[in-house]
């Protein structure tokens, strides 16, 4: 089963010297991950400040700069992983640099090849186009 790992840190000033640091511990993980054969992708993105929030209410497309809610946390990447079961997907999470700073959020990923009518399918909560 693929498993999205949502990772979720609170912003913090860091010295050159420590972005290396993170940034080999992320790498690490995705060498691990890899040699594991459980990677399926992954992204790191931008400050939350970069944002731009959509919303159509009655119609109307409204568009705000930043992200949708103020937290102390951000969204700050994820990876894409394939785990037998949960424990597994878990087990990759805790090995995540950023679980020790913030939150690893596990998700299954829905299976959409199963739906009834794999045309127009979205997102639960999502109208379809």
């Amino acid at each position: 089963m693929r498993y999205a790992l949502l990772i979720y840190v609170q912003p913090w000033e860091t010295t050159p010297e420590q972005d290396n640091q993170v940034m080999e511990a992320y790498n690490a993980f995705g060498r691990e991950a890899m040699a594991a054969d459980v990677m399926r992708g992954g992204e790191a993105l931008n400050e939350a400040k970069t944002a731009t929030s959509v919303r159509v209410r009655d119609g109307k497309t409204l568009v705000t700069d930043g992200p949708f809610a103020e937290t102390k946390e951000e969204f700050g990447g994820f990876y894409l992983i394939e785990a037998a079961n949960l424990d597994e997907a878990i087990k990759w999470a805790a090995k995540i640099p950023g679980a020790t700073r913030g939150t690893v959020e596990v998700r299954p990923v829905a299976d959409m090849a199963s739906a009834p009518d794999e045309t127009n399918q979205a997102p639960a909560g999502i109208a379809a186009g």
